[in-house]
């Protein structure tokens, strides 16, 4: 089995604008520092929730090494890396690398997407780019590209090719390709929604959207599953169930950086094309937020 990048609650974490919509470092250094307080196992940097497909290739690259300089070893960090240019993906792996992130993020081709053959070769390609461990993320709902079983199995084989983010919400798929793939891909829950449900097939954790607002309480969450605490677990998965729900009110991240913002982060709103809540929107969202004494 290869050697896993982490266990437990890694936040999926949101890049904080200025008012000019450039990024906020003093306030992303400030979120990071309070994720890690809070329990989070590792800070994944410049995925989807932090808006890195608005980024210029200079943003993408010193937002990796602000969040490796900050962590400062204290958590691991996973660099979101993904592109449907494989060549770009290859060349931003490198930059990660360079700037010390320790395992990179790859997402599906999205747009042009390609077959299950086009996927083989282009995680393989982006694998042997660079000496990082390599997570792939698959979301079909964001790229409308969905990896299928035997696919994971033929990728699992590449040294480098570590682990999975599964958002394809396929519970019974999950299964599949864990027995496929016989321990050669560790699996994260891509979805904030089924965590127990993937960690108790063996799962080793979350890449989280609700760890944003609530570090403490997904890693408590990861922790109960890690100790065999499934009952547990499950119950605290079902009370969060709201605060996900509302997590993906809007199209993420519309919602978490509302709702850290109405929990007084000041982290700025999403960049264009993405809009902030409409008023009812936000009264809904600090309702639950209430509801949990977040506010």
């Amino acid at each position: 089995m290869k050697k896993t990048i982490f266990t437990g609650a890694g936040v999926a974490i949101v890049t904080p604008m200025n008012e000019d919509e450039s990024i906020n470092y003093a306030k992303l250094g400030e979120l990071i520092d309070w994720q890690i307080e809070k329990g989070t196992d590792c800070i994944v940097i410049c995925g989807t929730t932090g808006e890195s497909s608005c980024f210029t290739d200079e943003e993408h690259v010193e937002a990796i090494r602000f969040a490796v300089e900050r962590t400062a070893h204290r958590v691991p960090v996973v660099a979101g890396a993904g592109s449907n240019d494989t060549a770009y993906a290859c060349w931003l792996s490198k930059e990660a690398e360079s700037v010390g992130a320790d395992a990179l993020l790859h997402v599906t081709p999205y747009y042009n997407k390609t077959s299950q053959r086009g996927l083989i070769k282009h995680f393989e390609t982006i694998a042997d780019a660079s000496s990082l461990p390599v997570i792939l993320y698959n979301v079909p709902g964001r790229t409308g590209m969905n990896i299928q079983p035997k696919t994971y199995q033929e990728l699992s084989k590449h040294p480098n090719i570590n682990a999975v983010k599964e958002a394809n919400g396929d519970v019974a798929s999950i299964a599949r390709t864990m027995e496929l793939c016989d321990g050669e891909l560790n699996f994260y829950s891509g979805n904030d929604d089924y965590i127990v449900p993937v960690m108790s097939l063996g799962g080793k954790g979350v890449i989280s959207v609700l760890s944003n607002i609530m570090p403490a309480e997904v890693h408590g969450l990861c922790r109960l599953m890690l100790e065999g605490k499934t009952s547990a677990a499950a119950a605290e998965q079902i009370r969060l169930m709201p605060a996900v729900d509302a997590m993906f009110s809007d199209v993420n991240p519309i919602p978490v950086k509302e709702a850290l913002n109405i929990m007084g982060w000041d982290v700025g709103g999403p960049r264009l094309p993405l809009v902030p809540m409409t008023d009812e929107g936000r009264e809904k969202l600090a309702a639950v937020l209430k509801r949990y004494g977040l506010i």
